[in-house]
């Protein structure tokens, strides 16, 4: 007569608890990382949306520069013909003191 620890139906069933327990433990870690996952997603989403936002300011801020530096551009070049204006004056003014010596 075969002995129970002999028998096949008695090694069936822990090696079917056993592999119960390992589908279940796959199913909680497979949801873990389905967790972390979705959290390291979030956060990256509000990185990426926080850096936007940064940009569109150094955006704005460039586009600000630029419009100061064209007027400063149109100021150099008006103190630029004034100068010349005010420089042919005195020339011509030194010409005729010169002239008149």
């Amino acid at each position: 007569m075969n002995s129970p620890t002999q028998s096949p139906s008695f090694l069936v069933f822990p090696i079917l608890i056993g592999l119960l327990l390992v589908i279940s433990s796959c199913g909680d870690l497979e949801k873990k990382l389905d967790d972390k996952l979705k959290l390291v997603n979030d956060k990256a989403l509000k990185l990426d949306s926080l850096v936007n936002k940064e940009l569109d300011k150094v955006n704005s801020l460039d586009s600000l520069i630029n419009k100061e530096m064209k007027k400063v551009e149109t100021i150099d070049s008006l103190v630029n013909k004034s100068t010349k204006r005010i420089d042919s004056l005195v020339n011509k003014t030194i010409d005729r003191v010169n002239l008149n010596n």
